[in-house]
């Protein structure tokens, strides 16, 4: 069954969503994440965010600088977040704990 949201209620839905994602900030219509992995888990989790991101049909922004993944996610066009695009960032997080557990 689907439930269909308000534009207020969806815009306080995915605020409580994200609240519960640690680390990540809100930037107007996106979300970003930083994190300090080394290659090699810079290489698992961008290969575990692409399995979910095509099965979601979305498209986060994933690179690597000064030995930091920084991960975005959302449009910055103006549109606002979806609930797929926060549920992707919570699938990257499922990810991340995969690839950094010892």
């Amino acid at each position: 069954m689907r439930v269909l949201f308000s534009s207020r209620q969806k815009h306080d839905y995915l605020n409580d969503a994200l609240a519960l994602l640690s680390g990540w900030t809100r930037e107007g219509e996106q979300i970003r994440r930083t994190l300090a992995l080394d290659d090699t888990q810079h290489a698992a989790l961008t290969e575990r965010v692409a399995v979910v991101a095509d099965a979601l049909r979305l498209r986060p922004e994933i690179s690597r600088r000064a030995g930091r993944t920084q991960i975005r996610v959302g449009h910055g066009d103006g549109d606002p977040l979806t609930e797929g695009e926060v549920l992707l960032a919570a699938r990257i997080e499922d990810a991340v704990r995969a690839v950094t557990a010892p």
